[in-house]
């Protein structure tokens, strides 16, 4: 049976309106979701299973105030198989559920000294460093995905709008995708500062790419964990990016579950 049918046998006539994909640092949004259903990734086909730490594979199913929505907990990333379209089938399964918006988190590392650890930063905008596409291999005219305003401004005008009503302090800026697994040399860092971006991860833009290729609406927020190597004299590791995360989970994840409950 696949996904959406094993979905619609379990969850009967709900149709969520916002998927939403949790990374590191931002499972807490999960105990603000009410009449829950869970679904292992296990019993979803084409849903992924992944490989890192602090990516729970499972698909929640609820309402976050009065917003419907489907929240995956864990994604794939590129850097584990080097195919960067594992997330393709959920958001079309989502889609095809009813969601019309997309909420993206990840953890990412500063390239700002005014952005440090346990900042929160709006994706305006990404740098797609490897250059490569989930799209790929695809026919027809649809695959020429328009990129301007991915990232939609209506959304991120709301979303500042809600930081500010809560007095919370919400960096903007743009989104560096480097492939992984190895963290950025201090070179790299510098590069990507140079480029214009304030901000580096490993996740985020393929999903953003499927994302407009399907017609939803993106909205992304990042916890920041760490700066960008060369910047501090901290180690970078995955543990310190979970570390730094988890500490800003609580605040990151209330935020957040206000966008959404607001969301049109």
């Amino acid at each position: 049976m696949n996904a959406l049918d094993t979905i619609r046998q379990r969850a009967g006539h709900f149709q969520p309106r916002v998927a939403v994909v949790l990374g590191s640092g931002w499972g807490g949004l999960t105990e603000h979701i009410t009449d829950a259903i869970q679904m292992p990734y296990k019993d979803l086909e084409g849903f992924p299973q992944p490989t890192v730490a602090g990516h729970n594979a499972t698909l929640w199913l609820g309402h976050i105030g009065g917003q419907a929505v489907a929240v995956m907990s864990g994604r794939k990333h590129g850097y584990e198989t080097g195919a960067v379209d594992g997330m393709a089938e959920p958001l079309r399964v989502l889609k095809g559920l009813g969601c019309h918006t997309l909420v993206q988190t990840n953890a990412a590392g500063s390239l700002r000294l005014d952005m440090p650890p346990q900042s929160l930063m709006l994706v305006t905008d990404h740098l797609n460093l490897p250059q490569r596409s989930p799209l790929v291999g695809l026919d027809g005219n649809a695959r020429f995905v328009n990129m301007v305003n991915a990232y939609d401004c209506k959304l991120n005008q709301l979303a500042t709008q809600i930081a500010q009503a809560q007095g919370a302090t919400l960096f903007e800026g743009v989104y560096a995708w480097f492939l992984g697994p190895q963290f950025e040399t201090p070179a790299e860092i510098r590069m990507a500062q140079l480029l214009g971006a304030d901000a580096v991860g490993m996740s985020t833009v393929p999903e953003t790419i499927i994302a407009r290729h399907l017609g939803l609406r993106v909205l992304a927020l990042s916890i920041i964990t760490n700066f960008g190597a060369g910047m501090s004299s901290e180690n970078l590791s995955h543990a310190h990016t979970l570390s730094q995360a988890q500490e800003g989970n609580a605040t990151a994840s209330r935020l957040l579950a206000d966008i959404i409950a607001a969301l049109p």
